[in-house]
């Protein structure tokens, strides 16, 4: 039960970030934090298990790519997505032990996967949580690059500049 509490919170947490995003970019409202820069990177440290709150969260870092201040910083954002821990299994084209409801989901997921792909948005799997959590590599959907480690590949794009945005 706590487990389902969690979700609906953070589920809850995040559509309130997309309202907001939506009616911030709708009252052309400026980010202060934007001012002065010339580029904007991030790497996103994906984690979620639960396939509602992954496909709301991805949804977010799409639009957030798109969003109307950043592309006003840049024309083409940095962002990379890594999946590491539970939500390897999430962008597994394997659907096993996931009910129908969260199947429909999944799709979805593998949709959001493949625009961000196309929209120039970086994609990496760690192979490290694959085998944990028993991720064929083969079975990873199209448009996401394998590494060995995601720590590695977080600590690289920092070391670079990208700013780190946790997805738990």
């Amino acid at each position: 039960m706590k487990s389902e509490s969690r979700t609906i919170i953070f589920c809850l947490f995040l559509s309130t970030c997309l309202i907001f995003v939506s009616v911030a970019q709708g009252f052309g409202q400026e980010y202060e934090a934007l001012k002065g820069l010339k580029s904007v990177k991030a790497v996103f440290d994906v984690r979620i298990s639960n396939p509602k709150s992954a496909a709301l969260s991805l949804k977010l870092v799409h639009d957030t790519y798109k969003d109307k201040n950043i592309i006003a910083v840049t024309k083409k954002p940095a962002f990379v997505v890594i999946f590491i821990g539970p939500s390897v299994k999430l962008i597994s084209k394997n659907k096993e032990g996931f009910s129908p409801e969260e199947q429909k989901v999944l799709d979805q997921i593998a949709s959001i996967i493949s625009e961000m792909s196309k929209d120039g948005i970086k994609l990496e799997i760690c192979l490290f949580a694959a085998k944990v959590f028993n991720v064929d590599p083969a079975s990873v959907l199209p448009g996401i690059k394998h590494v060995p480690n995601g720590w590695v590949s977080l600590i690289g794009y920092e070391a670079k500049g990208y700013s780190l945005v946790p997805a738990y």
